[in-house]
């Protein structure tokens, strides 16, 4: 009888703490490996997603990596290197136009406008567009989306890049910024804080925003395999919620807040450059305040590649885009 009865207790201990568990609200963690195209103030809401603790309250453990440069980046989603790729939405776009079987889903927006500036090694008085003319103009990668707005907001400046310019492509992404201040270009198109950095160095002036220039784009989004979003759909929503936290909290704080927030992800970089690069960003309306990619911005994504010939066809938004984890994020935040 005390053996039963024993038996009976650890039983209902056993019950007890199952039921204690699962009524708890805790769910596993789970591991989410995003690649960034490039390290950039730019990116802003996404570190202070990290530093702020808003994936960590999803219940998510984000390994980040920097793997610079488009190609690279997709090519780290499409292997499995990564399970999320934070790029230019034109990548999602090549790949569907490469007949992918498992397609490439934007989920999350995260800038909206281009994100780099027009740097000139000498600027004597006011800027003028036609100044470039005739000029070197070190130019991104050839089908990227710094190079496709670049020359988007250049056409609409009565600006012909193929003939108007001598324009430079055949350097790396991530060489672009060594190669201008070794002396290469009379014009480099640069993100912050490199920009800035330049500024302070004296080895340029910032003349002009490409982001201003060429508009509302989903310029940098989250993304993911469609069967990584199928099979983790829980994951991306509690993703896309962070996200939309840091978008949320960076557009109701100062550049000097937010500054301070990133500085980690910038530890050699002077922090009133930092300060000054999320100012840049936040008074063009760069940082997106939710995570919708929205039909406008994207019929300007495909107006920007069609200029530029990448465009074999216009893809539809609904083929290659999927808000409802966006949407069900702004609702659930507001």
């Amino acid at each position: 009888m005390i053996r039963k009865g024993w038996f009976m207790t650890l039983s209902i201990l056993m019950v007890c703490t199952l039921v204690l568990s699962g009524c708890s609200g805790k769910s596993e963690t789970m591991k989410v490996k995003i690649g960034e195209v490039t390290r950039s103030v730019f990116y802003a809401p996404q570190y202070v997603a990290m530093e702020k603790g808003f994936f960590e309250d999803q219940g998510l453990e984000v390994e980040l990596q920097t793997t610079f440069g488009g190609d690279k980046t997709m090519t780290a989603l499409l292997s499995g290197g990564i399970d999320v790729a934070l790029v230019g939405s034109e990548t999602s776009i090549y790949v569907y136009q490469q007949g992918a079987e498992d397609p490439v889903i934007n989920f999350g927006q995260l800038t909206q406008t281009d994100g780099t500036f027009l740097m000139a090694r000498e600027s004597p008085g006011a800027f003028e567009w036609d100044q470039l003319k005739g000029k070197v103009f070190l130019g991104q990668r050839k089908g990227g989306m710094p190079q496709m707005a670049g020359e988007f907001a250049l056409r609409g400046k009565g600006i012909d890049p193929r003939q108007d310019l001598e324009l430079i492509q055949n350097i790396d992404f991530a060489n672009i910024a060594s190669a201008y201040a070794s002396g290469t270009g009379e014009y480099v198109q640069l993100f912050e804080p490199q920009a800035s950095i330049f500024e302070q160095e004296g080895k340029g002036k910032v003349v002009a925003s490409f982001g201003v220039e060429s508009g509302h784009l989903p310029y940098t989004v989250f993304m993911t395999k469609e069967s990584y979003m199928n099979e983790n759909a829980d994951t991306v929503q509690r993703f896309t919620n962070a996200l939309y936290q840091a978008q949320q909290w960076v557009n109701t704080h100062s550049p000097e807040e937010v500054a301070e927030v990133i500085m980690p992800f910038f530890k050699d970089t002077d922090p009133e450059i930092v300060i000054s690069s999320v100012k840049r960003y936040m008074e063009q309306g760069t940082y997106a305040t939710d995570p919708i990619v929205d039909d406008q911005e994207w019929n300007n994504l495909l107006d920007v590649m069609e200029q530029a010939g990448e465009l074999k066809e216009r893809v539809a938004a609904e083929e290659i885009v999927n808000n409802r984890f966006a949407e069900q994020a702004k609702r659930s935040g507001e």
